[in-house]
Order: structure tokens, then C-alpha cells, then sequence
């Protein structure tokens, strides 16, 4: 397993999508982006995935799947950290479409939250 960066490490709030409206991308609580490298999570709009992150020369990308409202999918995705500290990214859903993101670091989500509605 290829370690992540520190200064990518932890969890990021996702606050804004170029393509996708960013009116609901709290929907299920708040859009976050675990990049921890152990059992790291998507959540935004009415996705919840599992993410698979690895190093790379420019940033990480990572591999998800998971599902949209009760739809399976799955997609990739890559980010680059930029000079102001928040992440840039790009999501691509298989077979759909991509958006670009931005995230900033936040704090993880309490022991209590679940992945439900409203929580993580």
C-alpha cells in the first residue's frame, strides 16, 4: 500500500462541484473526502462510496465505488493540493459524467456519525 502524502492526510469537506449544482451536496450530511489511507469514504449529493487512494507524482487519485441513492457505481478520481491549501480535484463516474471539486480540510466526523441519512 502506497502511503498518503501528509500534507493530503485526513478529512476534507467538499464545498463546491463545477459541473454539478452544489445545492444539495450536503444532502446526506455533510460532503466529505476521507484520505487517510484505511477504510477512506466519498460522501456528496446522494453518494456514499468507499475510496481507494493511492500516491501519485502530481497529488492522489483514487479509485471509488459505492452507490447513488440505490443505484451501484463507481468512477475515479484525482486531486492536487493547490497553494491555498484546499484540494482541486476531478471525479469521473464509469460510464457517466465528471466534475471538478474543491475541499478543505476538516475535522473528522464524530465516533456516533453513521453512514444514514444526515450522518456519516
Amino acid at each position: 500500500m502506497t502511503s498518503i502524502p501528509a500534507d493530503y492526510r485526513g478529512w476534507w469537506r467538499i464545498i463546491d462541484t463545477g459541473t454539478w449544482v452544489s445545492d444539495g451536496l450536503d444532502d446526506l450530511g455533510p460532503a466529505l473526502l476521507s484520505l487517510t489511507g484505511v477504510g477512506d469514504r466519498l460522501r456528496m449529493h446522494y453518494l456514499l462510496a468507499y475510496v481507494n487512494a493511492r500516491s501519485t507524482k502530481t497529488g492522489v487519485s483514487f479509485a471509488w465505488e459505492g452507490a447513488w441513492e440505490y443505484d451501484q457505481m463507481s468512477g475515479t478520481a484525482s486531486v492536487k493540493l493547490g497553494k491555498d491549501g484546499r484540494l482541486k480535484g476531478k471525479i469521473r463516474i464509469k460510464g457517466g459524467d465528471d466534475s471538478t471539486f474543491i475541499a478543505e480540510r476538516a475535522d473528522p466526523p464524530s465516533y456516533r456519525d453513521k453512514w444514514r441519512r444526515g450522518r456519516w
